[in-house]
């Protein structure tokens, strides 16, 4: 156990970055535990973070306004995903860029639904950087201050491991029931 704690002590700043880069905020959390068991520093997790977070929807947004061909032969197959992100755009507004930073599923398509149209880029990345400075603070110090309520759920689930699939099956299903009736074509 103690070789986990060092390797993540050495790699897992490493791992946040990566990981944020994309939205993900189960490494933050985990990161935040780590530093409620002193085995991580809180304020060095929060800032790579937040740095991760906002560099990769900034990119997100650049390569869609400026490599529009090579961005939608990705997301090709995510058109219906891309559509209901234009709508929360619409609905929503500037509010969407924070809003997405909680929403698995889409929080990596909004910026290149932004990015598709003819937003301006210096609004989003102000917007954007303030967006994942409220995320990073609040999955960082959210985890950090549950740290030992979220332990004793981890050792509920070492105790009993059917539980870990079974919440994982069932926040699953409910984010894709979600999104499969929420991209689903409409007919009149």
């Amino acid at each position: 156990m103690e070789d986990t704690f060092s390797n993540l002590a050495t790699y897992g700043y490493i791992g946040l970055f990566l990981y944020s880069l994309g939205g993900g905020f189960v490494a933050l959390i985990g990161a935040g535990v780590l530093s409620f068991l002193g085995k991580m520093d809180l304020t060095y997790s929060i800032a790579i973070a937040f740095f991760a977070n906002a560099l990769g929807d900034v990119l997100l947004f650049y390569m869609a306004r400026y490599h529009k061909a090579t961005m939608m032969d990705g997301i090709r197959k995510h058109r219906r995903k891309l559509a209901l992100s234009h709508i929360m755009m619409k609905k929503y507004g500037s509010w969407i860029i924070l809003i997405q930073k909680y929403i698995y599923g889409i929080k990596t398509l909004i910026p290149i639904a932004i990015g598709l149209t003819k937003y301006d880029f210096k609004k989003f990345a102000i917007l954007n950087v303030f967006s994942a400075g409220v995320w990073a603070l609040t999955f960082g110090l959210g985890s950090y201050y549950s740290g030992n309520a979220l332990v004793k759920f981890a050792e509920i689930i070492g105790d009993k491991p059917w539980i870990a699939p079974l919440v994982l099956v069932v926040l699953g299903g409910t984010l894709w029931f979600y999104l499969t009736h929420a991209t689903k074509k409409r007919t009149k």
